[in-house]
């Protein structure tokens, strides 16, 4: 719910009552993500805008506030940080808004951390995605030692809902065939966005996961052959309107972590102030 509310801003991506990390691959994964994006101006996207996020997590921690986000910090495209705050239903996030509209100080309070936050942006926006198990492939629900996260972007054509679903399965069948590293989580668009755009989710525990992905995509190929490539290129493009990937950094300093991460990985998690420079040494003239 990080610090969108009707209290702030009058809009309504950690958990009440469920949580993301909950064990690998065996854990469900949370039914509602909602996914605040600030994008901030040139060159505010450091240390600046790690001072003026820690200030909502440490009011958070104060509060003990049951409701957790993590941050992504782009990579690619426009300078934006996502914040992720996953709900087990929409009746917990109505909830988590309860809780900040009860609560008179910490409102208050993330009411002038948000005045201090704004003048590092240029604009904030808010989206809401429920998780579609069907299409989602080996889905990693622990972010606990992730470091990297992709975000796939794919705009569905009206009318072709079902194409998109075999095409997914399709996708699935020819990575449990070709012994692929592959994993993501498929969300679908419920408020916030244009009708038909969905998202897949993947986690890394280094970029050197990425090149292994990379790599794997050959033996993507020669499992579907010639004929299955045709086949998938062919769905795809009168499935697919427009599509496009992006990568992002989990960043800690503006994450307001739950506990099962802080205690599986307390130096990531955790992360120490850097320490003030030394005084130079007087010397004798």
């Amino acid at each position: 719910m990080r610090k969108i509310s009707p209290v702030l801003l009058g809009l309504s991506i950690a958990v009440i009552g469920c949580s993301f990390a909950a064990a690998q691959e065996t854990a469900s994964m949370p039914k509602v993500l909602q996914i605040t994006r600030e994008f901030t101006k040139p060159y505010k996207n450091g240390a600046a805008h790690d001072k003026t996020e820690s200030a909502f997590v440490q009011a958070s921690i104060r509060a003990k506030f049951p409701v957790h986000y993590i941050a992504l910090n782009s990579l690619t495209g426009k300078s934006r940080v996502l914040f992720i705050t996953p709900y087990d239903s929409f009746a917990s996030w109505g909830k988590g808004n309860d809780l900040v509209n009860n609560n008179k100080a910490l409102a208050a309070e993330f009411e002038r951390d948000g005045i201090a936050d704004g003048e590092l942006l240029d604009s904030v926006d808010s989206v809401a995605y429920t998780y579609d198990e069907e299409l989602s492939y080996k889905p990693h629900a622990d972010l606990a030692h992730a470091r990297y996260v992709e975000i796939y972007v794919y705009h569905v054509r009206a009318g072709h809902w079902e194409d998109w679903r075999k095409l997914g399965k399709l996708v699935r069948e020819t990575h449990d065939k070709a012994g692929t590293s592959a994993h993501w989580a498929m969300y679908e668009i419920a408020y916030g966005s244009e009708g038909g755009t969905c998202i897949a989710l993947s986690a890394h525990k280094s970029m050197a996961d990425i090149d292994t992905a990379y790599a794997e995509d050959k033996k993507f190929r020669e499992t579907l052959g010639e004929a299955g490539m045709k086949e998938i290129d062919k769905l795809f493009a009168e499935t697919v309107d427009t599509s496009h990937t992006e990568l992002f950094a989990i960043n800690p300093h503006q994450s307001y972590a739950p506990e099962e991460y802080l205690k599986a990985d307390p130096d990531f998690w955790r992360p120490k102030a850097a320490a003030p420079a030394a005084k130079p040494k007087k010397t004798t003239p």
